[in-house]
């Protein structure tokens, strides 16, 4: 994986722009430590940062390419899995290919096929084209979104990154926010509308989306979505098609000249995934495989199960590492050392985030790159398959709106009762809600309940789904670590959601076909394990951080965020987080009260550091 960034400036020579480039670029050296470059030409300039994986030699960026006299340069951020197919494709048309690398792959599939060349790739990636007869920019997203790409206009001043940071060290983009970012941060956050980016004018290419900008203008189109149509195999057949796909895309995710690993929790997903790659890797003799976990000290004392967290990883992971065997890591925090960067995550996402469990991933990927540069993970298979609580309850099922952020009432007790006025938090939710479910690719004669249920898998996939991969790629790539996700093969999700609902929840089980897909490869009661999430700390000393730090904010007058705060509420929330209280989720499954706080001491650290104006 990769940092890229670039500008398009119709009125200046970027050879005299190189240091902006380059400045731009630096800002990314954590995603891509290991080479850095910047080319320009005339009207266009790209900077990269490169994280090595495939190719040392041969796959150095931005890559040009002059073919039947026509000049090509490419920034890329990603990995294709089918490069083999790609290769013989691209040979059959007559390409000479000087490489080993995906970035020539992807680059000669521009030349050969145009702005459809993203129909060609099975992978996740980020990345922009110069094509300079065109003198056209061609940006591009994988279908998930997997890989991140953010964008700006300013005048005649284009400009695009991997993150936000990159951007705002353009001296022509800055960093403000207004009401409808506000309205995001507050009420939507830590998830975003898709497309929306916070900042002002700045834009998240949307996944399964392209970008087009030439002198003529700016052009954004979707070049892949869901499609829905009926379901014509049985169950057998389906459990066996969806084994197919899930094996040959954890098979093809393994692909890497560096140490290669996989993040276990001990659940179904991520224990899937490693049962493949351990069984892959040994057949291919480059195993064993190395797993790695992550605890708190103080969880076996302060761990207190409930509706969402039912129990403990630990000996869950022993059991899966021991029977597929792995040379297992368990890498421990405590909760110092979630205080201690408790805001670093702030810094690599641009925003704010997703509290503790943000932190740790962060913690978590600085401890696998000391022996990995890539690791596979299970994330995406709840999204999918609909594993998560909300598929499963009624009342969060037919509530309307986003499931997994139903305590609006929560958000608006902290918020000032001046800037509820202007934001109108419940009408701007239900607005950002129905133009989701309007996007629903709809199956007609399906049932009231199957219907819903089709809109809640929509809304997972592209709502909370992004929200995760953001938050996965940000926290890994801020450590240098590459981090794939086999679940979001487009071609397992695309089969997927089709699947009936009885087939997904046979007799009432949970991804009931994906355990059956794979009830040959682990042990049973690994296999029906009950879900938990991504583990969060239980210790109490983590609330009470938290709530102190955000006290010392509340009685600095100079903190940035008080104007956006119901202060007396606040102190109020405080207060009472004394008292031990039902474990009841703001957002997900594990944001209660102390990710509450935890987020707010975000957002204050937000505005200072990046010294953010809001407008109206």
């Amino acid at each position: 994986m990769c940092g890229i960034a670039g500008c398009v400036d119709w009125h200046k020579d970027l050879d005299t722009e190189r240091g902006i480039l380059e400045a731009m670029g630096e800002t990314l050296v954590c995603r891509g430590p290991d080479a850095t470059d910047t080319w320009t030409a005339n009207h266009c300039g790209f900077t990269h940062r490169r994280l090595i994986v495939i190719d040392p030699e041969g796959g150095g960026q931005p890559m040009t390419r002059t073919v039947a006299g026509h000049q090509y340069t490419i920034t890329y951020n990603g990995e294709l899995y089918n490069m083999d197919e790609l290769r013989a494709d691209l040979k059959s048309c007559g390409h000479v290919i000087q490489s080993r690398s995906d970035t020539e792959l992807l680059l000669l599939s521009y030349v050969e096929w145009g702005l459809a060349c993203v129909e060609h790739f099975n992978g996740i990636f980020a990345f922009g084209i110069w094509d300079e007869a065109k003198q056209t920019l061609f940006l591009a997203r994988d279908r998930l979104g997997v890989k991140p790409l953010f964008y700006a206009k300013r005048d005649d001043v284009f400009v695009f990154g991997s993150e936000i940071k990159a951007l705002l060290t353009h001296p022509q983009i800055p960093a403000q926010v207004d009401m409808e970012g506000l309205a995001e941060l507050l009420f939507v956050g830590p998830a975003r509308t898709p497309g929306h980016a916070i900042f002002k004018g700045i834009y998240d290419l949307r996944p399964g989306h392209f970008l087009l900008y030439s002198k003529e203008g700016l052009t954004v189109k979707p070049y892949w979505q869901l499609e829905s149509k009926e379901h014509e195999e049985d169950y057998d057949a389906t459990v066996s098609r969806v084994r197919e796909l899930f094996s040959d895309a954890v098979s093809r995710q393994l692909v890497s000249d560096v140490p290669i690993a996989t993040l276990l929790s001990g659940g179904l997903d991520s224990s899937a995934v490693t049962a493949i790659a351990a069984k892959t890797l040994k057949e291919q003799q480059r195993g064993p495989l190395h797993t790695f976990s992550v605890d708190f000290y103080g969880a076996d004392q302060y761990f207190e199960s409930n509706s969402f967290q039912t129990s403990r990883d630990a000996p869950w992971v022993k059991r899966v590492s021991d029977y597929v065997g792995t040379i297992h890591h368990n890498v421990l925090f405590d909760t110092p050392d979630l205080i201690e960067h408790l805001t670093r995550p702030m810094l690599a996402r641009d925003l704010p985030g997703m509290a503790d469990i943000d932190t740790s991933l962060y913690l978590f990927s600085r401890e696998i790159k000391k022996t990995a540069t890539v690791a596979l993970s299970g994330e995406a298979a709840d999204e999918v398959f609909g594993g998560y609580p909300w598929f499963h309850r009624d009342e969060a099922l037919f509530d309307n709106t986003f499931p997994w952020s139903r305590r609006l009432s929560l958000r608006a007790d902290v918020v000032s009762p001046e800037l509820m006025a202007q934001i109108q938090p419940q009408a701007y939710v239900q607005r950002r809600y129905e133009e989701a479910l309007n996007e629903v690719p709809r199956l007609p004669g399906e049932s009231t309940r199957d219907a819903r249920i089709r809109e809640v898998f929509y809304l997972n996939i592209t709502r909370f789904l992004t929200t995760l991969l953001e938050r996965k790629d940000r926290m890994s790539m801020a450590a240098g670590l590459e981090i794939r996700v086999p679940f979001c093969d487009h071609r397992l999700v695309e089969y997927v959601w089709n699947i009936p609902w009885s087939m997904k929840n046979r007799n009432q089980v949970a991804k009931s076909i994906l355990r059956d897909a794979v009830s040959d490869m682990l042990p049973q009661d690994v296999v029906y394990r009950k879900k938990t999430p991504y583990p969060s700390t239980p210790n109490p000393a983590y609330l009470h951080a938290v709530r102190d730090w955000l006290q010392g904010i509340l009685q600095d007058e100079t903190s940035p965020i008080l104007p956006l705060l119901n202060v007396p509420s606040v102190k109020d929330m405080i207060a009472k987080s004394a008292q031990k209280v039902e474990h009841i989720p703001w957002f997900g499954q594990i944001m209660a009260v102390p990710q509450m706080f935890d987020y707010l001491i975000q957002i204050d650290t937000w505005l200072r550091t990046y010294n953010v104006s809001i407008t109206s």
